[in-house]
C-alpha cells in the first residue's frame, strides 16, 4: 500500500515547479478524445469531459507537462460507435495529437479502440470495462476502471456471508451489463448462491412491468441489475408498485448518482449500487477533488468526472515515467508501470486489462449515499434486507 501511495506523491512533487516562460511558449501536448455529448451517454460523457479537463487545468496550474502546456483536443461522438471511430481517426491523422483517452461507454471503446491499434497508438481507457475489448490481443488499450465481470463480487460475497441464497439478474442488451451477467454467473457459482432468474431485456427499456413480475415470482432474496440510470429509475418504481421487497436490491451506475435519489426520494434509500469510485472521507483525494470540481463546475462530482479526471493521472504517469512522448515508451509504461490514481490502483495485464481497481459498493441511508463496502472504508455498515414499501 505505501508504494502506491509514495509513487503518487511523486508524481505530484515532479509537476510542482512553476510554469516558465519557455513552456507558455512551446506548442503545446495535445491529448484527444471523443466524448459523448449527445445521445444515449450525453450526461456520463459530459462530466468524464469535464473531469478531463480539470485533470488538464491541474496539469497545468503545477508547471506543465515535459515542459509543455496540455490541450484537450474533444470532439462529440454522439454515443455512436461510427462516429467516434471516424472522430479518432481525424484525431490521429488530421488533428495529429500527441496522446490519446479513449471515450465513455464499452460498445463505443470497442470501435474506437480499433482505430488506436491500427495506428500503433497507446490510448487509455478511462471507463469502458466490457473485457471482450481486452480479448483480441491489442497491445495499445488501457484500461483504468475494473472489469466489468468483477464488478458484483464484493456485493455477493457480503450477501452470501449475510446468509442471503438467491438470486434475480436483469441486465440491459449492451456490451458492458452482459458482462456484468456473465461476472454474476461466475461469482454466485463460487459463492454457493442460485440464480433462480436471469433475463436481458432491451437497452432503451424503462416499462419494468412484465420483468417484475416475472422476477417477483421466483422469489430471489437479492435482485442485481446490469443498469444504467434511467433503468435502474423505472426498475424501483415499478417494483415499489407491485410491492416486491426482496432482501436487497442492487444495480450498476444508477444509485450512485445524485440524480438517482433526486429521482426516487424515500424509495432509494436501502438500494445498492456498486460503481468505481465515490465522494467518501474514506477514500484517498475523494474531497479535495470533490471540493474543487464543484468549485469550478457548480456540480457535484460523480463517478463519471472521476474516471476523466484518473485516465488523465494514468496517462501523465506513463509519460514522466518515460520523459517523453514516443508512442512506444509511452506503451510500456502503461503496460508496467504500478500507479496510486483517483479512481484507485492501476496495474494492467500483457493485454492492457486492469488487475489491481477494485469497485465500491455504496447504499442510500436516509438520503445519503453511503459507502458499505469494502468494510476497512465504510461509512457505515451495510443494511439487510430491504424496507418494506408500506412501512416508509
Amino acid at each position: 500500500m505505501k508504494a502506491w501511495r509514495c509513487f503518487f506523491l511523486a508524481l505530484a512533487l515532479a509537476g510542482a515547479q512553476l510554469v516558465t516562460p519557455g513552456a507558455l511558449a512551446a506548442e503545446p501536448i495535445r491529448v484527444g478524445v471523443s466524448a459523448s455529448l449527445t445521445g444515449t451517454y450525453a450526461a456520463p460523457g459530459s462530466d468524464l469531459l469535464d473531469g478531463l479537463k480539470m485533470w488538464a487545468y491541474d496539469v497545468n496550474s503545477r508547471g506543465a507537462l515535459l515542459g509543455r502546456r496540455v490541450e484537450i483536443v474533444s470532439y462529440d461522438d454522439q454515443s455512436d460507435p461510427d462516429t467516434s471511430a471516424r472522430l479518432y481517426e481525424k484525431l490521429i491523422s488530421n488533428d495529429q495529437v500527441d496522446l490519446l483517452i479513449g471515450p465513455y461507454a464499452s460498445d463505443v471503446t470497442l470501435a474506437a479502440s480499433e482505430v488506436a491499434e491500427r495506428h500503433g497508438f497507446p490510448m487509455v481507457s478511462p471507463s469502458a470495462s466490457a473485457t471482450g475489448i481486452w480479448s483480441r490481443g491489442y497491445q495499445n488499450v488501457f484500461q483504468v476502471d475494473s472489469p466489468a465481470d468483477r464488478y458484483m463480487d464484493l456485493l455477493i460475497e457480503s450477501a452470501s456471508n449475510a446468509g442471503l441464497t438467491t438470486i434475480a439478474l436483469a441486465y440491459a442488451g449492451n456490451d458492458f451489463p452482459r458482462e456484468v451477467a456473465r461476472g454474476v454467473r461466475t461469482k454466485a457459482a463460487t459463492a454457493g448462491m442460485q440464480i433462480v432468474f436471469d433475463e436481458e431485456y432491451r437497452e432503451a427499456n424503462v416499462d419494468f412491468t412484465g420483468l417484475v413480475q416475472r422476477i417477483k415470482a421466483s422469489k430471489p432474496d437479492l435482485v442485481i441489475g446490469g443498469t444504467y440510470l434511467k433503468d435502474s429509475i423505472a426498475f424501483v418504481r415499478e417494483a415499489k408498485r407491485q410491492n416486491f421487497t426482496p432482501k436487497a436490491l442492487a444495480f450498476t451506475v444508477g444509485p450512485a448518482l445524485t440524480e438517482f435519489g433526486d429521482a426516487l426520494g424515500a424509495d432509494a434509500d436501502g438500494v445498492l449500487g456498486v460503481v468505481a469510485w465515490m465522494r467518501s472521507g474514506n477514500v484517498p483525494m475523494s474531497y479535495d477533488f470533490s471540493f474543487r470540481y464543484k468549485e469550478k463546475t457548480g456540480r457535484n462530482a460523480g463517478v463519471h468526472a472521476a474516471y476523466g479526471y484518473a485516465a488523465g493521472q494514468v496517462l501523465e504517469a506513463a509519460v514522466r515515467l518515460a520523459d517523453s512522448l514516443d508512442r512506444d515508451a509511452v506503451r510500456a509504461q502503461l503496460r508496467e508501470m504500478k500507479f496510486g490514481s483517483l479512481l484507485g490502483r492501476y496495474r494492467v495485464d500483457e493485454s492492457g486489462l486492469q488487475q489491481a481497481k477494485r469497485t465500491y459498493v455504496m447504499q442510500w441511508q436516509d438520503g445519503h449515499r453511503l459507502l458499505v463496502l469494502p468494510r476497512q472504508l465504510r461509512d457505515n455498515p451495510i443494511i439487510y434486507p430491504l424496507t418494506p414499501w408500506s412501512e416508509r
